[in-house]
């Protein structure tokens, strides 16, 4: 399978057009990496979080990386974020309040790396800037945010997935250029949700949508954040 985790949400054209719109036609315009989420990873030449230390990337494609400790405070202070949101056990409440956690997390860690301006969607001139991240960056620290709760023990109702993609130049031109998301999985029934971050200023709450729902039209149609 082609590999597009370099393809970015917005930067160079050319040869990234070209092999969106191949990948298009081959994979019907939905990229999907097989196996587990460390895959990811590997693909974006960054690392897989080791307990509570990350790896953000930053500056578009994952150009720039920063290693990130979250100490035990900061892991109790997501969790309250978390019990504090959440209504009821069960699954939605536990998207709720996953929405916050993550929200907490891109604005404490964007103080640590330089992020905390990042503008939000697409910004042709953000490329190679360390301050600013597209959709592969978020993706990637999203999934690596998910994976630390999960780490430890606070998903109850989802496991972290593999990030994906849709997109269909051919159709939509620009507006609908190849954009991914990380994704939570709820262990009843294994129904995959788009977590995307990448829409929002640094610190909104992601939007949290099932995947089949996700990115349908074009990036100027995208979800709102859960709330």
């Amino acid at each position: 399978m082609m590999n597009v985790f370099r393809q970015r949400c917005s930067g160079s054209i050319g040869r990234a057009l070209l092999l969106a719109g191949v990948a298009c036609i081959l994979n019907a315009c939905t990229y999907e990496r097989n196996g587990p989420v460390v895959h990811h990873f590997r693909d974006v030449k960054s690392e897989e979080p080791r307990g509570n230390r990350i790896t953000v990337c930053h500056g578009y494609g994952c150009q720039n990386q920063t290693r990130v400790r979250l100490t035990k405070g900061d892991v109790a202070a997501i969790a309250k974020v978390m019990r504090k949101t959440k209504k009821k056990d069960t699954p939605h409440e536990e998207r709720r309040a996953v929405a916050y956690a993550v929200s907490w997390l891109e604005k404490h860690i964007g103080k640590k790396v330089g992020t905390s301006n990042d503008r939000p969607g697409m910004d042709y001139a953000g490329s190679g800037d360390p301050g600013q991240q597209d959709c592969v960056d978020e993706a990637t620290n999203t999934t690596s945010y998910l994976l630390v709760l999960q780490h430890n023990g606070l998903l109850k109702h989802h496991k972290v997935g593999t990030p994906f993609s849709k997109g269909n130049v051919l159709i939509g031109g620009i507006s609908q250029w190849p954009h991914w998301a990380a994704v939570l999985t709820e262990n009843e029934g294994g129904q995959r949700y788009a977590v995307d971050s990448w829409i929002y200023e640094n610190g909104e709450n992601p939007a949290i949508v099932k995947a089949e729902n996700w990115y349908i039209k074009d990036l100027n149609s995208l979800p709102k954040p859960i709330t």
